[in-house]
């Protein structure tokens, strides 16, 4: 006999993380003006003025065009053949996604309401621009991603439409996993493997990984690989999106003031990172450095890397095994204290914001394990996030007010962390934040609690998971992304990334300790910015 209950509602009824240039144009004639005296010459005033402001954006665009195109070039050199591939691909998608688009309108078309807005927008609209970008493949997958994690970079409806590209990606075949360990390692596979498991334990849209065991050690891996063909796809994507960009900006100097060209560019070298396993290697091994310093290793893990059996394409690590972090009934046979582990995470990745080069910054589920042995994994490194110490000094003041509900405090922490060029009314400001973080209360949380009886023993079994529902978080911060916007505040990309990991955090809270304030808990220590980055080099 079994059942599965749902509850949904806020634990305890509180909130664990709360407590809970334009000219002006004006012509002034006085009767006094002669037919052709002042009038005549306001008239001329105002024309030149034009006129020089036409030819000063002219002159600028003349001086810029040999950069322009040579910038053009190189990034065409760069891009090699590759590039005339992907455009035909790319033409193929868009006939296909174009076709759906028109069957859609065509139904709709005859309607006394007319086109829906949806439809207007055609491919640039969220929801067919997100399908288009599904079918030109992992690098728009990857992109769309970006998209749906970057909410103080792009409309909200794109945000939430782009959090789609986070399913599971569809496997490759073993056999072309096969054939990229064999040319990277540079030998027989089963020369440093004793076996290869050909079901994969994961599948991204870049790269998917495969249990392992080594044969001179016996020691269990996990063998990260890069789907083929993914890194000459993604060069010729990424270059083909900054060229657009370079032409838009040059064409309509008003987005070079939105940092359109700046804004990709720092798209293309994170996205180029991530495909980089060395450098994924490198932010392991400086996470499992911090640990060692701060005397946190019998608290905390990250996998131990293989080098000589890792490149750019192929990523060999330690297997650690363990249960995610929202897995309530396998963590309670693990350790006594739920509560106890979670404030160890916390501990440890507050500590590693300052203290380490770069921050775990995917603290999903998936990424964050209770190990066997009671430690804390941390696992997969691909994203992650640096941050600036005026940005975390002003974050430091953020989280203290959002413990405390002192929204005067927090407004101030906002508008120092974000760009403006206008005098923000912060008290107004302020009376917007609390209405957004009083109705935070009303998020569901949803546990689904599973029992079964064991026919053998009659002993009754339960399970609790937590139920993360990713588009409530997104809607929160979207939220507070929009009210600070409509301020003319823009915060930097690593804000958007600690508050996801934050509210990550405070889902586990409601699992595993519903009564822990995580802000205000003094067995939690949020470092001090007064600390020096990188204190283990």
């Amino acid at each position: 006999m079994s059942g599965i209950s749902v509850f949904r509602g806020v634990a305890n009824g509180c909130l664990p993380l709360l407590q809970h240039s334009q000219l002006p144009v004006s012509i002034s004639i006085s009767k006094k003006n002669t037919k052709y005296g002042p009038k005549k010459f306001t008239l001329f005033a105002r024309y030149s003025q034009s006129q020089d402001l036409f030819t000063n954006r002219l002159q600028d665009r003349i001086e810029n065009l040999p950069k322009l195109v040579e910038d053009i070039v190189q990034t065409s050199l760069n891009t090699g053949p590759r590039g005339a591939l992907r455009l035909v691909q790319g033409i193929q998608a868009v006939i296909g996604v174009g076709s759906e688009w028109l069957s859609d309108a065509s139904k709709t078309v005859n309607s006394s309401s007319g086109l829906a807005t949806e439809l207007q927008l055609g491919l640039l609209s969220p929801l067919y621009l997100r399908k288009l970008f599904e079918r030109l493949g992992a690098t728009y997958v990857k992109l769309g991603q970006f998209i749906a994690s970057a909410p103080t970079l792009f409309p909200p409806e794109y945000v939430e439409e782009f959090q789609y590209c986070f399913d599971r990606a569809p496997s490759v075949p073993f056999q072309e996993i096969q054939a990229i360990l064999r040319e990277d390692l540079g030998k027989p596979i089963d020369t440093v493997f004793e076996y290869v498991d050909p079901t994969p334990l994961a599948s991204a849209s870049i790269a998917q990984v495969h249990g392992a065991r080594i044969r001179d050690t016996q020691e269990d891996v996990v063998i990260k690989v890069l789907k083929p063909g993914i890194e000459d796809i993604l060069v010729a994507d990424l270059n083909f999106v900054y060229v657009v960009a370079r032409i838009l900006e040059f064409l309509s100097p008003d987005l070079s003031r939105a940092s359109l060209v700046a804004i990709v560019k720092d798209i293309r070298e994170s996205m180029l990172e991530e495909v980089d396993f060395k450098k994924e290697a490198t932010n392991v091994e400086s996470f499992r450095r911090y640990l060692e310093a701060m005397g946190l290793t019998r608290q905390a893990t990250a996998p131990k890397v293989y080098p000589q059996y890792s490149t750019r394409r192929v990523l060999t690590m330690e297997r650690l095994y363990g249960v995610p972090l929202t897995d309530l009934n396998s963590i309670n046979s693990l350790v006594p204290n739920p509560e106890t582990s979670l404030i160890t995470a916390l501990n440890v990745w507050f500590g590693s914001l300052l203290a380490c080069e770069t921050f775990h910054a995917d603290v999903h589920a998936g990424n964050l394990w209770l190990l066997r042995d009671g430690r804390i994994g941390f696992l997969d490194f691909g994203i992650v996030g640096r941050i600036s110490p005026r940005t975390w000094s002003a974050m430091e003041v953020f989280l203290g007010s959002l413990a405390t509900g002192e929204y005067d405090s927090m407004a101030s922490s906002l508008i120092d962390m974000g760009a403006t060029s206008i005098n923000v009314d912060s008290k107004a400001f302020a009376r917007d934040l609390e209405k957004i973080f009083s109705s935070i209360q009303d998020l569901d949380t949803e546990i689904i609690v599973a029992a079964a009886r064991e026919p053998s023993t009659n002993a009754t079994a339960v399970s609790a998971n937590l139920v993360v529902d990713e588009r409530q978080m997104n809607a929160l911060f979207l939220d507070l992304v929009r009210v600070s916007e409509s301020y003319g505040l823009r915060f930097p990309r690593e804000f958007a990334l600690l508050m996801k990991q934050l509210l990550y955090f405070d889902r586990y809270t409601r699992l595993l300790a519903p009564n822990l304030n995580m802000l205000r808990d003094q067995r939690i220590s949020i470092v001090s910015s007064q600390r020096s980055k990188n204190i283990y080099q």
